[in-house]
């Protein structure tokens, strides 16, 4: 039924592999909120950990598996590792999230044409 569509086009096994990787990474409040402080600039692992509200031990290994997912990138500054969000994909597959997640919580309907079909953006960090 579905292949008769025109428009009909189904992901790749590989495709499909991957985007599970992501979700399966992001399913985790502590890597959410290093990822949304992430999009506010660069940060290091101690100030990851005390705004996400975790052990720097604990936020350094989320961190290892976000990067080898290809969702975080570092920069080195002698000793210091200094992270930062890998593209403008994380951001939006967070504000979209936060954006359901939203919806969820306050009961809205999801409708993109609704008076409140805002997703979650964090604000630019001024320096």
């Amino acid at each position: 039924m579905h292949t008769s569509l025109p428009d009909f086009d189904m992901p790749g096994d590989e495709q499909v592999h991957l985007a599970a990787e992501s979700f399966r990474l992001l399913a985790d409040p502590t890597r959410i909120k290093v990822l949304w402080a992430l999009l506010q600039g660069e940060s290091s692992v101690a100030c990851l950990a005390e705004l996400a509200g975790a052990a720097p031990a604990a936020v350094s290994q989320h961190l290892a598996k976000l990067r080898l997912a290809g969702l975080v990138k570092g920069r080195r500054e002698g000793t210091y590792i200094y992270y930062s969000a890998a593209n403008n994909h994380v951001r939006g597959l967070l504000s979209q999230a936060l954006f359901h997640a939203d919806h969820l919580d306050r009961d809205i309907p999801g409708d993109p044409a609704s008076e409140h079909a805002e997703p979650h953006h964090p604000a630019a960090r001024q320096e």
